[in-house]
Parts: structure tokens; sequence; C-alpha cells
């Protein structure tokens, strides 16, 4: 007679890829569509659209496109609080993980895995996707600039070796995710980053692939950007743990 062993199935880890949109209908479906169709073993994908005021049809396209969740702020709040509105969201939903991916189609949702890869090996907290490590196909110049400017005074702020601060493919573990703190509506990125060293989580970078949008506009004037987000870095900086 056969003996069989009981072996217990691995109970699948949720992975929250938090979408925050306004005014990106050209390219919402795209994106969700493709998020939906990432396969992770034992690791179960929702879509969650943080929906910040967008005047378009971004919301019913999301809906229509198979997003899991939908969440929307009835005006437009800024990058940042779309963010502290995913965050709460996932984790209130039971989120084990959790992936940031711009909804402007500039990210490639199918290199998720890789970054989840160095959570799920608790290998790290929060992981970077460098555009500057791996391949751009456009960027404009001033961008360009911009972005190696930014991430130069986060390496000052943090004394951490950084080559893209400003990147909008990133993941969180579980513990990242419910001690974070964002302390800037208008944005997220540099605050965010600041928080999370600080406090001892362990960060990585990996190579990505880029490409600037084909639709829409992008919310970002360098001027305006960093007369806004350099007094959050300093004010990040400066809190309380």
């Amino acid at each position: 007679m056969e003996k069989t062993k009981n072996k217990k199935l691995a109970k699948k880890k949720s992975l929250f890829i938090m979408i925050p949109a306004y005014n990106e209908e050209n390219s919402i479906a795209e994106v969700i569509h493709r998020a939906n169709n990432i396969k992770i073993n034992n690791v179960e994908i929702i879509t969650l659209v943080i929906n910040d005021g967008s005047k378009d049809n971004t919301e019913r396209l999301a809906a229509e496109s198979g997003a899991d969740l939908i969440v929307s702020h009835k005006v437009n709040r800024g990058l940042g609080a779309a963010i502290r509105t995913g965050v709460e969201k996932s984790l209130e939903n039971g989120a084990d993980m959790a992936v940031m991916l711009d909804a402007d189609g500039e990210y490639t949702p199918e290199e998720i895995p890789a970054l989840i890869k160095l959570i799920l090996r608790n290998e790290a907290d929060y992981v970077l996707g460098s555009r500057f490590m791996g391949s751009i196909l456009k960027m404009k110049v001033q961008r360009r600039l911009g972005n190696l400017f930014l991430t130069a005074l986060l390496m000052l702020f943090t004394g951490r070796r950084i080559s893209d601060g400003q990147t909008g493919l990133r993941a969180f573990s579980k513990r990242a995710l419910q001690n974070l703190e964002i302390v800037h509506d208008y944005n997220y990125a540099q605050v965010l980053t600041i928080d999370l060293l600080r406090k001892g989580y362990r960060l990585k970078e990996i190579p990505i692939s880029y490409s600037f949008r084909k639709t829409g506009k992008s919310f970002v004037r360098f001027k305006s950007y960093a007369l806004k987000v350099f007094p959050a870095m300093i004010k990040a900086r400066l809190r309380r743990l």
C-alpha cells in the first residue's frame, strides 16, 4: 500500500500593484491589462488604481480594463497623496507586498517580478527600478539632467549611493508599507526614500527599461517641482523618528 504525504499548499502572498493616475485615459487600459497578466509563483496579483481627481475617462476605463480595486479622490490632491491612499488601501485589503507603477506607460509592468523577487527572498524591504542602470529608449535632455540633480541631492541627504531617486517603479515589503510616511502631497519619491532609509529599511536597486510617454502630459516642471520638493526633503530629513 502506497503512502502519500499530505503537503500543505503554500498560501499565496498578495501583491498589490498601486497605479496612481491623473488624466491618463490614453494609457491606463494597457497598463492595467499588462499588470493583470503578470505571473509570479505563489503570488496573487491585485491591481489597485488610485484615480487622483481625473477629469477625463480614466476611472471608467480603469474599471472596464479589469482593475481589481479603484479608489477615487474627488479632486486632484497630488501624487504623494495618491500613493498614501494606495498604501492605506493595500494594507486594509491584506497586502503582503506592493509595487508602485506609473500609469503613463513609461515603465514596463513585466519587470515587476524582478523587483518582487528581492522582497520574496528577504533581501530587501524597498526596491527601486533604476532607469539609469538599465536602458532608456528616450528621455528629454532637461528631464535627464533634472533627474541627475535631484538624485544627487537625495544621495547628499541619505549618505547612500542611489542611481535613480525619481523612478516610477518601486516595490515595498509589508514591513516597509506599514511604517513608511509620506510628508508631502505634491510628490512622494524623495521623501519616501529618506524616510525608509532613516528607519533602517534595506534598499536595493535593479536595472529596468524605460521609454518616454507617447501620450498625455507629465505634471513635472523642473523649476516648480524643485521648489516644492526641496523643502519637503529637508522636512523629511529633520523629522523625528
